[in-house]
């Protein structure tokens, strides 16, 4: 697996400082409507509930350390990442990843939340340390909170080292995995809500471990076995939403309505809406797959139009300013692209972590990476391969929508696409097309657009 190494470089370490009240999240270099800045502002002023706002940065923080496909150990904790934040002006949102890649985290703190100004759009990382998850976790009451997002400009630095740096294992699959997230999200719809008390009931009466189905019963969600129930993979994922139970005012269950093969276990996204904010924890379909080999971007990648995708993802990409939403309508417009065109540009802008997807507002918006993901669409190894398969002649067609690629036998319907491989025996597209598949899709785009 490639490897990057990242270094984070902050002016000073995070802190908070109880007595004043005031949060200060120290920023690395990022990128801005100004382009890329060392250490970038985004804002200053008041969090009008303290409480939740703390617990909520000390939930995304925890995923970020979490490695749920096997017990913490001690370079798991030292390998952690710091948490993402993005500014689009009427919300600041913080997103992390969890170690093994099965796990995304966001809490959105949103316009009720914030009183006080917006210095700059963008988005960088920002410094959770032990000293600042410790003075977070003692944090209580209701009092108002000052935040600043950003080195304060006065502050003043000594010569001996003001600055704290970290550098990180950066999986290339952590990027991949945020493309995947965007994508599986988008196709979700909102499956159950539940009020406060019953989401306080539900989620601390959850086992650890296993795959539960679950459908609305009533106004709480029960075990079923009905078609079409809600799947939720390790349960215990869930546990950073726990400390913020005594905050919750509803529990919202996003999933696809019909699972791709009925009786596999399917992503699902579980949302809490908080005081002004919301905490969105999005499950892969099992603790030990990562959604980075989730295949839900590659038939984009690889696509005979994928030229043209990318040409579309240049146009679009220079129509974004770090907005909240991404409204399809107005992105055809400004850009003259029909919506199929638009969507897959999105798609294609997601492989490169420009743009997330909001599922309780239904909409994509836009974020920028401060990482070098140039190359994350070639590091991803059944799309390599595919290509490869495609460009040596492995695929031959025998019938409009059958192919034999290779030894494996390949058929293309309307109704979706099937492979003798033992990728596709074991998983039955729900982790995306095989290599043979896409090898065969490639090169029928191709055929068909004349290349």
């Amino acid at each position: 697996m490639a490897v990057a190494v990242q270094e984070y470089s902050y002016a000073r370490s995070s802190g908070l400082d109880v007595a004043s009240g005031r949060l200060d999240l120290a920023t690395s270099g990022g990128m801005t409507r100004r382009g890329l800045v060392a250490r970038p502002r985004f804002f200053s002023g008041l969090l009008t509930r303290a409480a939740p706002s703390a617990a909520g940065l000390l939930a995304v923080a925890d995923v970020a350390k979490a490695r749920y496909d096997r017990p913490r150990s001690a370079a798991g904790w030292a390998a952690s990442r710091d948490p993402v934040v993005t500014c689009n002006g009427d919300r600041l949102r913080f997103e992390s990843f969890s170690m093994c890649g099965g796990v995304y985290a966001r809490l959105d703190l949103l316009r009720p939340a914030l009183d006080g100004e917006i210095v700059d759009l963008g988005t960088t990382n920002v410094d959770v340390n032990a000293r600042l998850r410790e003075a977070l976790a003692r944090l209580g009451g209701s009092d108002p909170l000052h935040l600043a997002v950003g080195a304060d400009e006065l502050v003043v630095t000594t010569l001996d080292g003001a600055v704290v740096e970290k550098k990180v294992p950066l999986p290339d699959r952590w990027i991949r995995g945020l493309a995947e997230v965007q994508v599986i999200a988008s196709r979700f719809d909102l499956r159950a809500e539940l009020g406060a008390a019953e989401a306080v009931t539900f989620l601390r009466g959850l086992p650890m471990r296993g795959v539960l189905w679950m459908a609305p019963a009533g106004r709480t969600l029960r075990v079923s076995t009905r078609p079409g129930a809600i799947c939720l993979p390790g349960p215990g994922r869930l546990a950073t939403m726990l400390p913020l139970l005594r905050f919750a005012r509803a529990l919202r269950v996003y999933g696809p309505v019909t699972a791709p093969v009925p009786g596999l276990p399917t992503s699902s996204a579980w949302e809490l809406e908080l005081p002004g904010m919301r905490y969105v924890i999005m499950l892969s379909p099992d603790p030990r797959r990562g959604f980075s080999g989730e295949g839900a971007v590659l038939d984009h990648l690889a696509s005979g139009g994928a030229e043209t995708a990318a040409s579309d993802a240049e146009l679009i990409g220079a129509l974004l300013c770090f907005q909240p939403r991404l409204e399809a309508d107005e992105l055809q417009e400004e850009s003259g692209l029909d919506r199929d065109r638009v969507r897959a540009a999105l798609t294609r802008l997601g492989t490169s972590g420009r743009v997330g997807y909001d599922l309780a507002e239904a909409a994509h918006f836009h974020r920028e990476l401060p990482y070098d993901a140039a190359r994350v669409a070639s590091a991803n190894p059944r799309l390599r391969a595919a290509l490869k398969l495609a460009d040596e002649g492995a695929v031959r067609f025998t019938a409009p929508d059958a192919a034999e690629v290779g030894e494996r036998r390949v058929r293309l319907t309307p109704a979706g696409a099937t492979c003798t491989c033992p990728w596709w025996v074991d998983y039955r597209g729900t982790r995306g097309p095989c290599k043979h598949v896409l090898a065969a899709q490639r090169v029928r785009n191709l055929i068909g657009a004349g290349a």
